[in-house]
């Protein structure tokens, strides 16, 4: 089973999945979304979950869409995320971190939050990225980059919620419906929760639009689905004797 990466902050998932109210594949793969920040672009990233993952990577350093310079505050934010995004993009995470901590003390925004969320993520601290990735869609709710990094970060996390995973994937989806990373991972976190049909239908879509290794999953789950409806004949065959 596989997850898209994109490069939105957690927009991917990758990985082993332990899940113990799910019987989840070993290995989930996913394309995976490098984790990006806000920069006047989309913020993005990926996530791994545990395992392969096709990944691409961008950074968000957007700004709040009334942004203006004369507003001091809204200035000094803007000014450490930014400094932020450089600092992620030269690899010092924590640096990052703390100034899109700073950014989010002075006026709290859709683009911070997930920015802060996206360094929380590289740190491995789970907890602090889905709050972060919450927050933000209290500012942005259409934003289909959060719910899918939203989804990574419950796939990933100690404590695995494929069920949550699932929530959000299905709203970037319906907020995204022609994105093939969206699908791909969609698709990964269905086949592994035992949806093979609508998993089928996802790693096609994905397909469609332009993720060729979906082809071997949809090959695979093809014939899970077979064999699954023979095990079933079989034992339809058995009751009758």
């Amino acid at each position: 089973m596989s997850f898209s990466s994109c490069s939105r902050v957690a927009r991917q998932i990758s990985g082993l999945v332990n899940v113990s109210a799910f019987s989840i594949p070993t290995k989930l793969t996913v394309l995976q979304r490098t984790v990006g920040i806000a920069s006047g672009s989309r913020l993005q990233t990926g996530i791994a979950a545990k395992s392969a993952i096709l990944t691409s990577r961008r950074w968000a350093t957007s700004v709040t869409p009334h942004s203006t310079a004369s507003d001091p505050a809204e200035a000094e934010a803007l000014r450490c995320l930014e400094q932020g995004t450089l600092k992620l993009e030269e690899g010092d995470v924590q640096g990052a971190k703390s100034l899109y901590q700073r950014s989010n003390e002075i006026k709290r925004s859709a683009s911070s939050l997930f920015n802060l969320g996206v360094t929380h993520y590289h740190l491995k601290e789970f907890d602090e990225a889905i709050a972060a990735w919450k927050e933000s869609i209290t500012f942005q709710p259409s934003s289909p980059d959060t719910h899918t990094n939203l989804a990574s970060a419950y796939i990933i996390s100690p404590v695995s919620r494929p069920d949550l995973a699932l929530h959000h994937l299905e709203i970037a989806s319906s907020l995204s419906p022609e994105d093939p990373e969206i699908a791909f991972n969609h698709a990964a976190v269905l086949e592994a929760t035992g949806r093979l049909e609508e998993a089928l239908e996802k790693y096609k879509l994905s397909q469609q639009f332009g993720v060729d290794r979906a082809a071997v999953h949809i090959r695979n789950v093809s014939a899970k689905i077979l064999g699954k409806r023979m095990n079933e004949a079989h034992k339809s065959e058995k009751s009758e004797e």
